[in-house]
């Protein structure tokens, strides 16, 4: 492709609103526009690393045995209501009505329509297993998109489902789903970690998250410094053994403690450390509302909230429903003598301590010495925290370390959540009527782009590896207006084509200088400069990645870039 006729529109200021790396540097190297906020415009350079990580994805897909169909982004709001989620979901949930009143939602994703579609379609066991797969544009309403292509509004992504008649058959194709997510990130050239995850909206269990590893991360991962176990923050769970303490009760005290609210606050106050106070929060779990109790130093992880007690819905209570039942605000509660309507949940590491100091139920007082079983009653015990950096590893095996990541990929074993709730059924070898076990796995593949992206740049641009790199080959006669140079990069050109090699010729009449800042911003993996040796047929080869520079002489140019290309440089 000649660069003067296609639309690379590349900026020399950082745009003030591109918060990380990768947003930056696809505005600036001409890869991306926005046309309002969380929605853009891919640009001819993205098209094509876009077009090339779809390849590698349907290669893997139908190598792990899934078709692809294509389904529509507008959903009738009948499939939603059905498998419950139209109410659930929440305010991601892009919805509308047609001319005639009727409810539809641009899909997010796509576990009805396709629960749907299987019902009508697959009635006996005979039929299973199978897996179909699509690549679309997704919709989600984010309250704050940001990040530019990994947190948007409008997003495009790979979903696959997969349906069986037994767990053994979907254990056997999630492990396929498995490796073929691993060969197409590593493919990618991508540093990531698959790790253990939260199923979120889209229900179900035992599911893994793919996550390129980064600074800029949303998600923060926890994995152990001697072996391989590696999880999301939220669903990394905590040694429950904790040391008894070997402190003799003592009497229960009510004190005046004025304005000391946080932990902070209250351990200064009475001069203890954070670990011999407990921090009460009242959350509303669906429709009822329960004290969890951590300790101190420690986080409530509203993921293992609403998974330990199998919730819908999990939020924390507001301000006035707060003094509603229990006549406090935030930062004078505490278990004792909470009403009996309201069940009380600890953590597993508020059980190991005796004389704890605590919110008494009443603004400017706390209790100092409360018992648990003595001065107040826990429902159940159960990991209610936020593992932390230093805490022994869940497997036994070292201590844990955090890392951050970016999300994107996503594996799920939904089970029978989407086929019992929409009576999706088949006839079983006996006969008898069975709900269909579901598998379902995701991928961004805009949002893959954009990690790429921030794993692979340097001060002076984007260095994108060879298997995606919108083109393989930048070349750049220095002065078009040298009748040498601009022959040889012609002749060049057409023979680097012939030879199947992916070619963008800047044949522009912008100063070297341009050229060269716009090449290594754009980022592609080789650059070959027609110069002053043009008179002898020798030109410049220059590896974006390394900065190392060759002079080759033009009839061995094909051969060499080949060696490079497949040496991965």
């Amino acid at each position: 492709m000649r660069q003067s006729m296609t639309f690379i529109p590349t900026l020399r200021e950082v745009p003030a609103d591109a918060e990380i790396k990768s947003h930056q540097l696809l505005l600036r190297a001409g890869y991306i526009r926005q046309t309002a906020s969380g929605v853009y415009t891919y640009m001819p350079l993205a098209k094509r690393i876009l077009d090339k990580i779809e390849k590698i994805i349907r290669e893997e897909m139908e190598n792990a045995g899934a078709a692809e169909l294509l389904m529509p982004t507008l959903q009738p709001a009948e499939l939603w209501q059905e498998s419950g989620r139209w109410n659930t979901y929440g305010e991601e949930l892009m919805r509308m009505n047609d001319r005639h009143g009727r409810d539809f939602a641009l899909g997010p994703t796509h576990e009805e329509v396709v629960t749907s579609l299987v019902k009508d379609e697959i009635k006996s066991y005979k039929r299973l297993p199978f897996a179909v797969f699509q690549i679309q544009t997704k919709f989600r309403d984010e309250k704050r998109p940001r990040f530019g292509l990994l947190r948007g509004r409008e997003f495009i992504m790979k979903d696959a489902y997969s349906f069986h008649s037994t767990q053994e058959s979907l254990d056997a194709v999630y492990e396929k789903m498995f490796i073929a997510y691993n060969n197409i990130f590593t493919r990618c050239g991508l540093n990531f970690r698959a790790v253990l995850a939260d199923s979120g909206a889209i229900g179900g269990k035992d599911t893994q998250e793919f996550m390129v590893l980064s600074e800029t991360g949303e998600d923060t991962i926890a994995y152990s410094d001697t072996s391989d176990y590696v999880a999301n923050i939220e669903m990394a769970e905590v040694n429950p053994n904790y040391e008894k303490s070997s402190e003799t009760p003592l009497p229960l005290e009510k004190l005046e403690t004025p304005n000391q609210k946080t932990i902070a606050d209250i351990s200064s106050f009475f001069q203890v450390d954070a670990t011999q106070c407990i921090k009460s929060l009242v959350f509303k779990v669906d429709d009822e509302y329960v004290l969890i109790l951590v300790r101190g130093d420690h986080e409530v992880n509203d993921i293992k909230v609403k998974n330990v007690l199998k919730a819908t819905s999990v939020e924390l209570a507001e301000h006035n429903d707060i003094e509603r039942l229990l006549g406090c605000s935030i930062g004078s509660i505490g278990p004792v003598g909470v009403p009996k309507n309201i069940k009380v949940y600890a953590d597993y590491a508020v059980k190991s301590m005796v004389n704890i100091i605590c919110g008494a139920n009443q603004d400017g007082y706390h209790y100092k010495n409360a018992v648990e079983n003595r001065d107040f009653t826990v429902h159940e015990f159960a990991d209610f925290r936020f593992i932390m950096e230093g805490d022994p590893s869940p497997d036994g095996q070292g201590t844990i370390h955090f890392a951050r990541g970016i999300e994107v990929g996503h594996i799920f074993k939904l089970g029978t959540t989407y086929s019992d709730s929409m009576e999706a059924k088949f006839l079983d070898e006996n006969g008898k009527s069975q709900s269909f076990i579901m598998g379902c796995y995701g991928i961004g593949v805009s949002r893959t782009l954009s990690a790429v992206a921030e794993q692979f740049n340097d001060e002076n641009g984007l260095i994108w590896p060879i298997n995606i790199a919108p083109y393989q080959i930048h070349l750049i006669p220095i002065n078009v207006k040298d009748k040498e140079q601009l022959i040889l990069a012609e002749e060049l050109y057409l023979q680097l084509k012939n030879d199947a090699f992916e070619v963008l010729f800047d044949d522009r009449t912008e100063r070297a200088g341009v050229k060269f800042k716009d090449s290594d911003l754009i980022g592609l993996p080789i650059r070959v400069t027609v110069g002053k040796k043009a008179s002898e047929g020798i030109v410049e080869v220059k590896l974006r990645k390394s900065g190392e520079s060759f002079e080759v002489e033009r009839s061995l140019l094909s051969t060499f870039v080949q060696k490079l290309l497949k040496s991965g440089e």
